[in-house]
């Protein structure tokens, strides 16, 4: 197996297959209503919806990444305001990570395996720099690590709500 469908197919397992820590991130946003995205426990910086948002967010920087551009905070930023709550909207959300994820499946999926090992493209003093494939590695633990904020404020809001 190439590194390329290594990277892929752990990203795949986390998003929709069968992850070893649980559901994957796909099952687990499939669980929340549109008010649930938007509800905020009290003590919570952030709702559901503003999370998806982050994800989406980073992972179009990390194509943008993978595609040889600086490294930077996402142009949408690091933390979109998901606004008013909207169903419309929501479902906007979900379908725009599946698709950007799509997008960054195939991404991978035709990397060159030699640059898998090469620093990205990382201009600023502030930042360590990586590799392509240790970036890959850290985004997928960043997915992973919101997909579990998910489950927990889906949690509370469901608990919440009895």
């Amino acid at each position: 197996m190439t590194k390329s469908e290594k990277l892929k197919s752990d990203l795949e397992r986390v998003l929709e297959g069968e992850a070893w820590y649980g559901l994957p991130v796909y099952t687990i946003i499939g669980q929340v209503g549109f008010e649930a995205a938007y509800e905020k426990p009290p003590g919570s910086v952030h709702n559901i919806a503003g999370i998806v948002l982050h994800m989406l967010a980073w992972t179009e920087e990390l194509l943008d990444r993978l595609n040889g551009m600086s490294a930077g905070i996402p142009s949408s930023g690091d933390w979109p305001d998901p606004g008013k709550p909207d169903e419309q909207k929501w479902q906007n959300y979900v379908n725009d990570l599946k698709l950007v994820n799509v997008n960054l499946l195939s991404a991978i999926e035709s990397f060159p395996e030699e640059k898998w090992s090469e620093l990205i493209n990382d201009i600023r003093e502030t930042e360590p720099v990586t590799t392509y494939e240790d970036l890959l590695q850290g985004f997928i633990q960043h997915q992973v690590y919101h997909a579990g904020q998910i489950a927990l404020l889906l949690r509370i809001t469901q608990i919440g709500s009895r």
